[in-house]
């Protein structure tokens, strides 16, 4: 079997390349609790002859490395995919942005945007012809939820949900507005330009943990899958051992 490793700033998620499906189980570690120990809990009782390693964080991938003695492929540029890369530096390419772009062509041909909404929320633009072009990074919601909290004396922490009404009857309620309806605002304008400067009708595709509350008010995403990341990380990995 194959592990794969998704390696964010947020959290590390481990699953399995079964034969080419995903499997049912997996492991989820937050990245700040990374450790020999807490890998080996999660993984106690999976056997795996190869690991595919996609990561964001440098000292979490040092510390992968040395845990485990079998082969890893540490996903970059310089990996086999199913895009190509037109991009000035390929090398600054984050390695989940590789992943996001080479599974949004896996059953469809570009051209593609993908969604990430993390920590930070990325946009990932492929051509028609699945080359990577680039694309745009912004601050993430929960980025821009603890800045008001952490920045001024009276703003409290607030948890992101659904507003019912656009008008805040509270401070929190104003600042879930802000939060949610505001940012669906950033994410449709964003999209829109986008759109404008690559033609044609591209496949919006969304994915990471904001994606379910901020995406389902966002009609122009025609497909929001949860495991995205891991199906590249997988294709990937299938394409390198």
């Amino acid at each position: 079997m194959h592990l794969l490793i998704d390696n964010s700033n947020t959290l590390t998620k481990f699953a399995l390349d079964l034969g080419g499906e995903l499997s049912e189980w997996r492991g989820v570690i937050a990245t700040s609790d990374l450790s020999k120990t807490s890998i080996q809990n999660t993984l106690h009782s999976q056997t795996f002859e190869r690991i595919t390693l996609c990561s964001v964080v440098p000292d979490s991938t040092i510390l992968i490395k040395t845990i485990f003695d079998q082969p890893i492929h540490h996903i970059s540029h310089q990996s086999k995919m199913p895009i190509t890369i037109d991009y000035p530096n390929p090398s600054k390419i984050g390695a989940d942005r590789l992943a996001n772009a080479s599974a949004a062509i896996l059953d469809r041909q570009g051209p593609a945007i993908v969604i990430d909404f993390g920590t930070a929320v990325t946009f990932d633009v492929i051509s028609k012809i699945g080359s990577y072009l680039g694309g745009v990074i912004a601050p993430g919601t929960a980025s821009l939820r603890d800045y008001l909290h952490q920045k001024t004396a009276l703003l409290p922490a607030i948890q992101l949900e659904e507003p019912n009404s656009i008008i805040g009857r509270s401070t929190e309620e104003a600042m879930q507005v802000g939060a949610v309806i505001g940012y669906r605002g950033l994410i449709r304008e964003i999209l829109s330009e986008l759109r404008r400067e690559l033609g044609g009708t591209p496949t919006i595709l969304a994915t990471g943990g904001d994606a379910e509350l901020i995406g389902k008010g966002i009609t122009d995403i025609d497909i929001s899958d949860q495991d995205l990341t891991m199906k590249g990380i997988q294709v990937i990995g299938r394409a390198n051992h």
